[in-house]
C-alpha cells in the first residue's frame, strides 16, 4: 500500500513536471517565435531605412592654358658711329635787286623783255635792264581803231612757230603773242598791219627764241 503511494506520487510529480516543462517549451517556442519575428522586422525596418547609393558626378577640370614666351632676339651687333663733321650749310645765291629807271639809250622800263615804240618804228630785247638786242626796224598797225596796235604794258600769252592767220589767210610765222589777236611775227616793213608787229625774218626768230610765256612787253605809242 505504501510502495503504491510512492509509485503514485512518483507519477504525478512526473505528470506535474511534464506538464509544467511543456508549458515552458511552448513559452519557450513562442518567445523564439516572437524574437524571429521581432529580428524579421527589425531586419525589414533596417533594410527599407538604409540609404540610397551615392551619385556619381564627373567634374571635367578647365584646361590648362599654355602660354609660350618665344625666345629672346639674338643680340644685334650696333657697329661703333664714328661722328661726322656737318657739312656747311650751303649758300643762298644772292638776289639780284629788281632793275629800275628806264634802260639807258631806250625809252623802255628796266623790267621789260621786249619793248617797242610806235613812234620810231624799233624794237628792243632786255634783260634785266640791260639791252640784249635791238633797236630793229619794226612796222606796226595802221591808222584807225580797229588796226592800230595796242599801247601799254602786257605779257606773253602764247608762241607758235607756224601760225596761220584765219581771219587774213595769211601765215605769221614766229608768233609771240602779248595780245589778245595781235603778236611779234615775220612780216612786211614797208605795209602796215592789222594791230601786230611786224618783224624782219631774222629779227622774228630772235624774238621768238628769247622770249618765254609770262615775260614783259611794252608798246610804247
Amino acid at each position: 500500500m505504501r510502495a503504491k503511494k510512492t509509485i503514485c506520487a512518483v507519477t504525478v510529480g512526473t505528470a506535474a513536471l511534464l506538464t509544467a516543462c511543456s508549458s515552458g517549451g511552448d513559452q519557450g517556442v513562442h518567445l523564439a517565435a516572437a524574437s524571429g519575428t521581432g529580428a524579421t522586422a527589425s531586419s525589414a525596418t533596417s533594410a527599407s531605412s538604409s540609404t540610397a547609393p551615392p551619385t556619381t558626378t564627373t567634374t571635367t577640370p578647365p584646361p590648362i592654358s599654355t602660354t609660350t614666351t618665344p625666345p629672346p632676339p639674338p643680340p644685334t651687333h650696333v657697329p661703333a658711329t664714328t661722328p661726322s663733321t656737318p657739312k656747311p650749310a650751303a649758300k643762298a645765291a644772292p638776289v639780284k635787286p629788281a632793275p629800275t629807271g628806264l634802260v639807258p639809250g631806250t625809252p623802255c622800263a628796266a623790267t621789260d623783255s621786249a619793248c617797242a615804240s610806235l613812234s620810231t618804228n624799233q624794237a628792243w630785247l632786255i634783260r634785266d635792264g640791260v639791252v640784249v638786242s635791238g633797236p630793229v626796224q619794226i612796222k606796226p598797225g595802221g591808222p584807225g581803231a580797229d588796226r592800230a596796235t595796242p599801247t601799254g604794258t602786257f605779257h606773253v600769252l602764247s608762241k607758235q612757230k607756224d601760225f596761220w592767220s584765219t581771219e587774213f589767210n595769211a601765215p605769221m610765222p614766229n608768233s609771240v603773242f602779248f595780245y589778245p589777236g595781235d603778236a611779234f611775227h615775220t612780216g612786211s616793213l614797208e605795209r602796215y598791219s592789222a594791230g601786230c608787229v611786224h618783224l624782219a625774218a631774222a629779227d622774228s626768230q630772235r624774238f621768238y627764241d628769247f622770249l618765254k610765256i609770262g615775260d614783259v612787253v611794252q608798246i610804247l605809242p
